[in-house]
């Protein structure tokens, strides 16, 4: 048997979130310097009525479905017993499945002139970031579900999903996973590092840390650091985080922007301490047990990837099928075994008892209320705000 037919299988391919960290500034998606200060927001004129602009729903007669996900999103799907092959076998439906979503403004900047004009995109789902998921709702551009087809969604989904403003009832949107963005050290080099402050600060770690390219995350926590809320901040404040950015690296505390060898290097000691993603940590500690995942004290940065069904998507019950399919508890889990993010299904972490028992009590996969409580989220910006505030971090970045 191979050994991606064994269950449980732990991945080692580069991460759904491993995609987002450049060589620099710029995350690996391609992105130029010039295109992260375009206006990627920008498109007056653009809403549409998902009313009005939708597809005859070919589901019945046309058993197929297609996504596009991230990479390394999903368990092997070469494995004849894995979630995916199970589920076409036990629907009927034929999945095409991609993994072309590599960047959410990358993703956004190939679909928006069809979307925004009310042409299809080939696609009958889409899995992208919660302020990008917003965006997109808000412009009219998705698909509310039927909640009828997704009785599982609503069952199952974990309190700390639910009531997110920008969908609060979850009409248009499934969680896929979600995951914790803190701070990650190396105990075999430097003590515990219990701060975003300390991270930025501290004298030991000088030039030997990394923070993160996505600008939501690690300005998220440079808000906090000057005692701005994420959620809710003026642009006075914001304009102090970037001040606050600048003297990071202008003291030469950190090494990078991480790169997409961020793990490796704190690994092997190039770095000591960095801004880090749940699942990637969860990944490398089964290799190095002395890289530790830290709680800051400013809290932790709590996101989920969606599942959407863009407008003029030919097969939705289809879409909806595996959307309810994905929130049985016992598919939860052993997608959760693989990926290693936090997995968003009630019922998932007592179904994983039988799947991989070492990952029942990690609180990166299931969080406890406790564990989340001191979470945090990134307030939806405008127009305005996301060209100008892409603009500074980019400024601040590239330099």
């Amino acid at each position: 048997m191979a050994p991606e037919d064994q269950a449980p299988a732990r991945r080692s391919t580069l991460s759904r979130r491993g995609l987002l960290r450049g060589g620099g500034a710029v995350a690996a998606a391609g992105l130029s310097v010039a295109a992260l200060k375009l206006p990627f927001f920008s498109v007056a004129g653009a809403a549409q009525d998902p009313a009005t602009c939708r597809a005859t729903d070919l589901s019945e007669r046309e058993r197929r479905l297609v996504i596009s996900n991230w990479t390394g999103y999903i368990d092997p799907r070469r494995n004849p017993r894995g979630t995916y092959n199970t589920f076409q076998d036990t629907t009927g439906i034929t999945v095409e499945y991609n993994d072309d979503v590599n960047d959410n403004a990358e993703f956004y900047a190939k679909v928006r002139n069809q979307l925004g004009s009310c042409e299809p995109i080939d696609r009958d789902m889409i899995v992208l970031t919660d302020w990008m998921a917003a965006r997109m709702i808000g412009l009219g551009w998705i698909q509310p579900l039927e909640r009828e087809r997704v009785p599982r969604l609503h069952e199952n989904l974990i309190d700390s999903l639910r009531g997110k403003a920008w969908d609060p009832d979850r009409t248009y949107s499934a969680p896929w996973q979600s995951g914790l963005t803190g701070i990650a050290y190396n105990a075999a080099y430097v003590d515990e590092v219990g701060s975003f402050s300390e991270l930025l600060t501290r004298s030991d770690l000088k030039g030997r840390i990394t923070l993160l390219t996505e600008m939501r995350d690690t300005m998220g926590f440079m808000l906090k650091v000057v005692g701005a809320e994420p959620e809710d901040f003026t642009e006075d404040e914001w304009y102090d985080a970037i001040d606050a950015l600048n003297r990071a690296v202008s003291d030469g505390q950190l090494r990078q922007f991480a790169g997409n060898n961020y793990l490796q290097q704190l690994a092997n000691g190039d770095i000591v301490a960095c801004e880090a993603w749940s699942g990637d940590v969860i990944q490398a500690q089964y290799d190095n047990p002395d890289i530790k995942f830290v709680v800051p004290e400013e809290g932790l940065s709590l996101w989920s990837d969606n599942m959407l069904v863009p407008n003029l998507a030919t097969h939705q019950a289809n879409a909806e099928a595996w959307i309810d399919y994905y929130y049985e508890p016992e598919v939860a889990a052993r997608l959760a075994a693989w990926v290693n993010y936090i997995c968003p299904v009630e019922g998932a972490r007592e179904a994983m008892e039988q799947v991989d028992a070492s990952l029942v009590d990690n609180p990166l996969i299931f969080p406890d209320e406790e564990f989340l409580a001191d979470t945090w989220d990134f307030m939806p910006l405008d127009d305005r705000q996301s060209q100008q505030y892409e603009g500074d971090w980019s400024d601040a970045t590239v330099g």
